[in-house]
């Protein structure tokens, strides 16, 4: 194995093991938090499905209530008499029709059905003795009672709720309604979760999936299961075990199950029980685990290689490097060690041949002054080479304020020629203002070279434009006129340094008078948009618009669309907004250029 293939080899193991323990340690974390989401959907969803099954309840529940005392039950159960029994019948008829019970009947004292909601079918309950259900003895007791049972005429199971007709030390009879869930199980069953209600003993009554119903969960006591069975309570139903086994035991009744749907493999659901007020039931809700552990591990395994692969990649980019380096080195190393075998067979010839030697090393020594002469001249050419932007690039900023000078010179000549010594003392101390100016311009550009930021402070906006404006008098004389400027309020305030921000303007308003000065309905649009943390300065001219090559490197150095121009101009007044937190935008069209500047308001 070679050096070069070695760092590899190891970097591939190393990248491989350190990839597989990340996908397994966030496949391990997405698992458990998708099944902490998973449980907290589960209770959401139960509790839902909980609040519907309370609302079902509490329909019936509150017929054989009003039944119980209503006149013409007790007067049936008093005195039996045909008329009052069909009157009867014919009126519990009608409130079945108008209520979600399925059947509604009373029973005498000794649990015969004396009229039904049914009897007009050839499978009605008059003359039924129903004195061995539980719910019969119970509101004979207690006044009311709830029994889950399979009719034992109708062989459908469902709720039945009874009240006694009559106090207890005088009873006339038993009012009982039974209520199905029929309409409740298809509406579970089209959630598509498993969903199904066990009573106290554990043996399922309400179910999603009918081949569940009678069964029992693995929370039922054989002793009970055998005591319910004796009783006939679900009719000759063996009561099962479900096709379920507990795999983990989760927080607030959650549990991890495997179990096995009808027609379906075998699969791993999250299961919730809750328990539904005003009742011995649990309501159990389950949601499958497989598709939401595998899409939750696949985004965590993606966002851990999108994590890594950079990683990985800057350490194999390190490792490329590090061998070019070691690879340099060595061919340096044997360059050298091929230098010093030639060196000593050169000294050997050199005994031999010292003639022919010794204008060898003439000739050798005029050749590196040569070499010398001609490396000093390219220093030199360099050296003039940068000298000349950084004069260009000088010459270019200072242009406006030299100008600016020379005409506040002339002005104050002529007026000490005049004598009139205020007016060419306001001359000269403008004078003395541009020449800190063009100190401030190279600052700038040294900024520039350093990417380097000036102090911001609060810089009046008006002063801003209106120094930028008398700067450009000298260049522009008797065309300033094209100029249309909306000046702000002088109490607006950007962030900056003025002498930086009017080098800005400067730069902008230049460039828009030149694209219009040949222009005969030339104009040169300035306005300022103001909002609540910033202000925005418009440069908006009609010429003929930048050319599409200059466009697209409007900011980059030494782009410029002017024969005489460097293209540093743009660059410097970007870095100078930059600086300051703002930022610079350019529009061209053939219809002329519009740059928009974007600054911090500092009087907010």
């Amino acid at each position: 194995m070679t050096a070069t293939r070695r760092p590899w080899l190891v970097f591939a193991v190393v990248a491989a093991a350190l990839l597989a323990a990340t996908l397994i340690g966030v496949q391990r974390y997405a698992a458990a938090t998708a099944l902490a989401t998973l449980e907290q959907q589960g209770r959401v969803d139960a509790g839902l499905k909980v609040a519907l099954l309370r609302a079902v309840l509490e329909r019936p529940r509150s017929l054989p209530l009003l039944l119980a005392r209503d006149r013409d039950v007790e007067e049936a159960l008093a005195g039996p008499e045909p008329g009052r029994l069909a009157a009867l019948n014919r009126k519990l008829e009608d409130l079945v029709a108008g209520t979600n019970a399925s059947v509604l009947y009373v029973t005498d004292t000794r649990g015969v059905a004396i009229a039904s909601s049914n009897w007009r079918e050839q499978s009605s309950f008059v003359g039924n003795d129903y004195a061995f259900r539980d719910y019969f003895s119970a509101a004979m007791r207690m006044s009311t009672a709830e029994h889950f049972a399979l009719g034992n005429v109708s062989g459908r199971p469902g709720l039945y709720i009874s009240h006694r007709v009559g106090p207890q030390t005088a009873p006339l009879g038993v009012v009982v309604v039974k209520a199905e869930f029929d309409q409740l199980e298809s509406d579970w069953r089209s959630a598509m979760r498993p969903t199904f209600v066990t009573d106290q003993n554990g043996v399922v009554l309400i179910t999603s999936i009918p081949s569940w119903r009678f069964m029992s969960t693995d929370t039922a006591v054989p002793q009970t299961l055998q005591a319910v069975r004796q009783s006939r309570q679900f009719g000759a139903e063996k009561l099962v075990a479900l096709p379920s086994v507990t795999l983990e035991q989760r927080t607030d009744g959650a549990e991890l199950v495997r179990t096995v749907l009808p027609g379906d493999q075998e699969e791993t659901y999250v299961e919730v029980s809750l328990t539904v007020p005003s009742t011995p039931w649990v309501l159990h809700y389950l949601l499958p685990v497989q598709p939401v552990l595998a899409a939750a591990a696949r985004q965590a395994q993606l966002s851990a290689v999108l994590v890594l692969a950079p990683i990985l990649a800057a350490a194999g980019w390190l490792i490329r490097r590090r061998q070019r380096i070691l690879s340099t080195i060595a061919a340096e190393q044997r360059a050298r060690q091929e230098l010093e075998r030639r060196v000593e067979e050169r000294t050997r010839d050199l005994s031999q041949a010292r003639d022919r030697l010794q204008a060898e090393i003439t000739d050798h020594r005029g050749t590196e002054a040569r070499l010398q002469g001609v490396q000093q001249e390219l220093v030199q050419a360099n050296r003039l080479a940068i000298l000349g932007q950084v004069a260009a690039g000088v010459a270019h900023e200072i242009n406006q304020p030299v100008a600016t000078i020379r005409a506040y010179a002339d002005n104050a000549r002529t007026f000490l020629q005049r004598r009139q010594m205020q007016p060419a003392e306001e001359n000269l101390q403008e004078i003395a203002g541009l020449t800190e100016r063009i100190g401030a311009i190279t600052d700038d550009l040294k900024a520039l070279a350093r990417k380097g930021r000036g102090a911001a402070q609060p810089v009046i906006l008006c002063d801003v434009i209106t120094g930028a404006i008398m700067l450009l008098k000298s260049r522009f004389s008797g065309r300033l006129e094209a100029l249309q400027i909306n000046l702000p309020a002088p109490q607006v305030l950007v962030l900056g340094n003025r002498l930086r921000l009017e080098q800005v303007m400067i730069n902008l308003l230049q460039n828009a008078l030149e694209a219009v000065e040949d222009r005969p309905d030339g104009q040169v649009r300035v306005e300022t948009r103001l909002s609540d943390d910033s202000i925005v300065i418009i440069v908006e001219d009609n010429g003929p618009g930048i050319p599409p090559a200059i466009r697209d490197q409007l900011f980059t150095p030494f782009n410029s669309s002017k024969e005489a121009g460097l293209g540093l101009g743009l660059v410097i007044a970007k870095d100078i907004v930059g600086d300051y937190g703002g930022r610079i935008d350019a529009e061209s069209s053939s219809n002329g250029s519009r740059f928009t500047v974007e600054l911090k308001r500092a009087d907010t």
